[in-house]
């Protein structure tokens, strides 16, 4: 069994589509640790702003049949990929860090996600999992977020 990191954004009625996620997350892998929701504004593009949140489980899955299934399950819930990537969406999930593996593969799979780099990704992480460490640079997600410029990107706590 692997740990998995994943982050989860919606901008579109996020409050239906996140909370769908992660029933549809518990179902397949159990136990979920699931961080607080945080708002803010979308990053390469001009919409509405995101709630994201990050979900740490245990799972079976190689990383390319993992994305593969996480790519379906945003497609369940109205996922569309004939527009650009950095646009609006119902639901987006992406596996930020699994286990110690650095790779990259079909499907935008690239682990450790880029996006570990934006506060929408790196505060929900660092809320689960402080201790746990970035598979290149050896920093723990604690660590990384306390050296974090928050006022770049300012998030506000959501509830779902």
């Amino acid at each position: 069994m692997a740990r998995v990191y994943l982050s989860l954004g919606s901008n579109q009625e996020p409050h239906r589509y996140l909370r769908a996620a992660l029933d549809e997350l518990h179902a397949r892998f159990g136990e979920l640790d699931i961080s607080p929701a945080y708002r803010s504004s979308a990053v390469g593009f001009d919409g509405p702003d995101f709630i994201n949140l990050a979900v740490g489980l245990d799972t079976d899955l190689a990383p390319i049949s993992l994305n593969e299934w996480l790519h379906a399950l945003e497609d369940r819930h109205g996922r569309r990929r004939d527009v650009p990537r950095y646009a609006s969406r119902t639901l987006d999930v992406d596996i930020v860090l699994y286990d110690e593996l650095v790779t990259q593969g079909p499907g935008h799979l690239d682990i450790p996600r880029k996006e570990l780099q934006h506060a929408f990704v790196l505060k929900p992480i660092a809320d689960i999992a402080p201790q746990l460490r970035h598979p290149v640079s050896g920093r723990t997600m604690a660590e990384l977020w306390a050296a974090f410029p928050v006022e770049q990107e300012p998030l506000v706590v959501e509830s779902l």
